[in-house]
């Protein structure tokens, strides 16, 4: 049984897992889902269907509760333990019709449950409804961490990513570094043009710094007019580096709304060969205290420092 088509036109179909033991179950629904513009997953136990929801992460999961070894049950517990697959809407489909049998089923997570055997044309049906339902949820999960103005990830998602980022440096003893960046002497802008030219101006900046940085890399907006980068396995000299560019092309760049007036960056970076030994804070104060030291020395400067030592100027 063919699990996934290969074309480009395809893969932007949503991804369902079916998960039961039963091959003429597979065959069937692989054959009446077909109208559905669906793609198809399959897996006949539980642990198979674990290891596929993590790496696949379908955009629907049909599940049977009477699985061999591990039973259905522990499959969706398992699913909405693990934090990469516990957003994955589970549609239960089961000989079991028993009320405690679906009390369980919903108090475990899952989004539906239908018995069979089934009416096709209600599963479908069913299908439909909880596919609409997840992407309404990607897609309010999505806008909750953009920022509206700049388009970059706001700050609740940068502290979800710096944590992130900062357990994955520690588990892989990769450097890691981070950029706060100010714009100077902003609140001039506002007062002297106008609100419209300042939100011109954020937007303008975080459009440059997205098309500055790697592609591993995580522009965000940390608030007002400070915006951070989050830059995994590069240390501090690296980072500052980058951000020096950033810099020089932010002092570069005209504004249709006041063409004499230029807006300059003051940017401090933290960075570290190891995070071993160190916080997650500790890169964000040390950040912090190196740009309020561009701040200080004159503006328009990159300020680096590793964590336990001492500030390193970039000349600028």
């Amino acid at each position: 049984m063919t699990d996934l088509n290969s074309d480009n036109q395809t893969d932007q179909l949503p991804l369902v897992l079916i998960v039961d033991d039963c091959p003429a179950i597979h065959r069937l629904l692989q054959v009446r889902l077909r109208s559905e513009s669906v793609r198809i997953m399959s897996a006949t136990n539980g642990r198979e269907a674990l290891d596929k929801a993590e790496i696949f992460n379908p955009d629907l999961i049909l599940l049977d509760l009477g699985l061999p070894g591990m039973d259905g049950y522990e499959v969706l517990r398992s699913l909405k333990n693990n934090a990469s697959t516990h957003e994955i809407p589970v549609l239960i489909v089961s000989g079991k019709r028993d009320s405690e049998d679906k009390v369980t089923a919903f108090d475990l997570g899952a989004v539906d449950f239908v018995c069979k055997p089934f009416e096709m044309a209600e599963l479908r049906a069913r299908i439909r409804v909880a596919l609409r339902m997840q992407r309404l949820v990607r897609m309010l999960a999505q806008r909750a961490q953009i920022d509206g103005l700049t388009g970059l990830s706001n700050r609740t998602q940068f502290d979800r990513r710096w944590r992130e980022e900062f357990e994955r440096a520690s588990r892989s003893g990769h450097p890691l570094s981070l950029a706060m960046i100010d714009l100077d002497e902003f609140k001039s802008i506002n007062d002297t043009y106008g609100h419209p030219a300042g939100d011109a101006v954020l937007s303008g900046i975080a459009q440059m710094v997205q098309h500055a940085v790697r592609v591993s890399d995580i522009p965000c907006r940390f608030g007002g007019e400070e915006f951070a980068i989050i830059l995994p396995e590069i240390g501090s000299t690296q980072a500052g580096l980058l951000c020096e560019r950033i810099r020089k092309t932010a002092e570069s760049m005209e504004w249709p709304r006041h063409p004499a007036r230029r807006v300059t960056l003051s940017v401090g970076v933290a960075g570290s060969d190891t995070v071993s030994g160190h916080r997650p804070e500790d890169f964000i104060e040390l950040a912090d205290k190196l740009l309020y030291n561009a701040k200080r020395s004159g503006r328009n400067r990159v300020v680096r420092g590793d964590l336990g030592t001492g500030p390193i100027r970039i000349a600028s």
